[in-house]
């Protein structure tokens, strides 16, 4: 062990000695006998790329193995974030509601089939050409073909009106086009190649890539020509390392601000403030709401126990939330009780309160009773689930050991196994399997709860509500943006159905899950809109923001 931890400070000292940014990262006045003003104890004052530079550890799976164009992912995807070194037609407010960047205007035709933005003119690549609408054009129908990552079957295709307007033509309607907007990068049409673009690219955003050592670093420098308001954060640096690593590293004063978990909550680092930040990066599991039979793949689909309503209702009141966070998370989460808690189209009837009286009562009229052995039993057959989590994830295992022996309080026996992603996707078609979800889109509650044609189920559990379908579907068809966050809200309870406790419950959300990170003492990161699932990129949205005291 001892061998270990020498090696890892080793590997955190290495990885920063490579930077431009550690040496100064150290001179900043935050240590000893050094003062706000910049002048360290002998009256000094401090360099002018120390008060203007900041060096992050980010954890290794953050770095885009695609590099960093929008068309692979870079932006958008499961870790969604501004790309930085690309603009975006718009943003996402601190209050999830859409902004303007590139774009000074947009309209949506009534049938929902066309929008018309129109784009500033000022705008320039680093290569010194200007940024058109055709640009843009060139940047949506390049993704539509070659994204990795995100869904674009909606668009069938942008073109470039005049220099200033871009018009997407849809192939069916999608009032949250703007949310989309938001994530994806816009590329130079003369200077795009898709297999050195990653690895080179250029962008007309706040930052330039500088460099890139793969599987170490990224250095961005302020793009001089950015046609907004100039960076305050001149140099920006990201070690990739891991979350032992990135303490370590910490520890030894190497960098300004690195991630960490729940696990290390319990220390403490001199000169380092450990910050939270809300997060809808949530976890909870998948209950199939069908009885269990076999596809015409062979898979087993369905689980007999949970897909009787009462059941899951009663394991959703059932689950002591807060002792997950105090116990598992050291504190630092909140209670999950959707995939969108606290976003504009959450809706509070998805609220519970933890229950276990209630929950034993509808247990009991379900038709399982407890047996002499503490588990319930209904004609002959023993209440148990088998709980899947992801091998490798600590946070996720421990939250599946709790919430078994949670359930066991409950009467319901529960053994806990790790599994590989090759295998999980179809074992949760009949089996429970903890998940990490959360997004700043609506589509999150779409993907999790609508029916894919053909299949007559949803994509990743099998449940299905017509009803449920419906108002996801007059959402997604609405031509108001805001006034389509009802439906989404009538698609999670309308009173009457829906996918919340009195509704079908097919998934029981447990935890969100905090973004922890140790902050240098005089670092002011500017205020931070909530994060989505990934802990990443998200930290640095608006890094060009941050300041030295």
């Amino acid at each position: 062990m001892v061998k270990r931890w020498i090696a890892l400070l080793l590997s955190a000292a290495a990885a920063c000695a490579l930077t431009v940014g550690c040496q100064s990262s150290g001179s900043r006045g935050i240590n000893a006998g050094e003062s706000k003003t910049g002048e360290n104890s002998s009256g000094a004052a401090e360099s002018s790329e120390a008060d203007n530079s900041v060096v992050i550890a980010m954890d290794p799976n953050s770095e885009p193995a695609a590099g960093f164009d929008p068309a692979y992912g870079w932006g958008a995807g499961e870790h969604v974030h501004e790309p930085l070194i690309q603009s975006t037609l718009t943003v996402t407010n601190t209050d999830l509601t859409i902004g303007y960047d590139l774009a000074t205007d947009y309209s949506v035709s009534e049938d929902g089939l066309t929008w018309t933005v129109t784009i500033r003119d000022d705008v320039k690549f680093t290569d010194g050409e200007p940024l058109t609408a055709s640009d843009v054009a060139f940047t949506y129908n390049t993704v539509k073909e070659s994204s990795s990552v995100n869904d674009f079957t909606m668009l069938d295709l942008a073109e470039a009106e005049d220099d200033t307007t871009v018009v997407f033509h849809m192939n069916r309607p999608f009032s949250i086009w703007p949310y989309t907007m938001a994530v994806v990068g816009i590329v130079p049409e003369h200077a795009y190649d898709s297999a050195t673009y990653g690895a080179n690219p250029i962008g007309s955003g706040r930052y330039i890539l500088k460099q890139w050592d793969r599987g170490q670093q990224v250095i961005l420098e302020a793009n001089p020509d950015y046609y907004g308001e100039a960076p305050q954060m001149e140099q920006v640096t990201i070690l990739f390392m891991e979350e032992d690593a990135s303490f370590l590293a910490a520890q030894a004063g190497q960098v300004d601000l690195a991630y960490t978990s729940a696990a290390y909550s319990d220390q403490t680092i001199d000169g380092y403030e450990l910050a939270s930040y809300a997060t809808v990066d949530n976890r909870g599991f998948n209950l199939p709401a069908v009885p269990e039979s076999t596809d015409e793949k062979g898979r087993t689909v369905g689980n007999d126990f949970t897909s009787d309503v009462l059941v899951r209702r009663a394991i959703n009141i059932g689950v002591d939330r807060q002792e997950m966070i105090d116990n598992v998370l050291n504190g630092y989460g909140t209670p999950a009780y959707s995939i969108c808690d606290q976003l504009p189209w959450y809706n509070e009837a998805s609220e519970v309160e933890y229950n276990p009286e209630e929950a034993a009562e509808l247990l009991d009229e379900a038709g399982w009773i407890m047996g002499d052995d503490g588990v319930r039993e209904k004609d002959g057959v023993k209440a148990e689930m088998n709980l899947l989590y992801s091998t490798g994830d600590s946070v996720r295992q421990a939250l599946a050991a709790d919430f078994a022996n949670q359930m066991g309080e409950l009467g319901i026996a529960c053994t806990i196994e790790g599994v590989g992603w090759d295998t999980a996707y179809d074992r949760a078609l009949s089996e429970p399997l903890l998940w990490g979800w959360g997004a700043h889109t609506p589509m999150e509650l779409y993907n999790i709860y609508h029916t894919i044609e053909g299949t007559g189920s949803a994509q990743y559990s099998p449940y299905s509500n017509e009803t449920v379908d419906s108002y996801m579907d007059q959402a997604l068809a609405s031509s108001d943006l805001e006034e389509s966050y009802s439906l989404w809200q009538q698609a999670q309870w309308d009173g009457t159905t829906g996918v919340t406790q009195d509704g079908d419950i097919p998934w029981i959300w447990l935890v969100n899950v905090d973004h922890l990170y140790w902050v240098r003492d005089n670092l002011k990161v500017a205020e931070q809109k909530i994060h989505p699932h990934g802990h990443g990129w998200s930290i640095v949205n608006n890094v060009d923001q941050w300041s030295w005291e």
